[in-house]
């Protein structure tokens, strides 16, 4: 549940709202975010079987999911300083929600709703719960760096702002968005 509501409160906090900046802090502090959960958290991974296969698959949802979320973020220039800024809306944060609500409800009801029917579920398949949290784990640090991997190598795309010679400020560039109500809706 930890894991859960600081990755939530990392991405929402970082990412909600029109004309975020892309700076090194945002892209490192996700980074650091994942180094400091994957010590604590992790119990040891699996080597054969279905927690393997939970292992590898978790994640690779969590990456699935990091690439649809960044499609529900907007990177542009800055039509003020030209620089890289992100916009993110309720889309984003809802599918964010509902994404890591989901993983707080299975780890909630695999102890109070279905704790019994998993037990079995994991003794038939040889499935320790540290491969299942493992698994979980990799999932959200999956979703987390696939975010911010996106969003800077997106920002790193945008073409170089147009300069004026006579005022050397940054000129508006058509695809650019100017105010956040002429903003795509994602």
């Amino acid at each position: 549940m930890i894991i859960n509501a600081v990755v939530l409160f990392v991405v929402l906090e970082s990412d909600l709202g029109p004309h975020r900046k892309v700076t090194r802090f945002r892209v490192i502090r996700p980074l650091v975010t994942a180094c400091l959960i994957v010590p604590f958290f992790i119990k040891g991974a699996a080597t054969t079987g279905t927690g393997l296969i939970l292992e590898v698959a978790l994640p690779g949802a969590g990456i699935a999911l990091g690439l649809l979320t960044s499609t529900l973020m907007s990177v542009y220039r800055s039509p003020k300083t030209g620089k890289p800024v992100t916009r993110a809306g309720l889309a984003y944060a809802g599918l964010w929600t509902a994404v890591i609500g989901a993983r707080a409800a299975f780890s909630y009801g695999s102890v109070h709703w279905f704790g019994p029917q998993l037990g079995r579920w994991m003794a038939n398949h040889s499935v320790t719960s540290a491969a299942i949290t493992d698994g979980l784990i990799f999932m959200a640090v999956g979703m987390l760096l696939t975010r911010v991997i996106t969003m800077g190598l997106r920002a790193k795309k945008l073409p170089m702002p147009t300069v004026n010679m006579a005022s050397d400020a940054p000129r508006h560039d058509p695809q650019t968005p100017t105010n956040s109500s002429s903003l795509p809706a994602r």
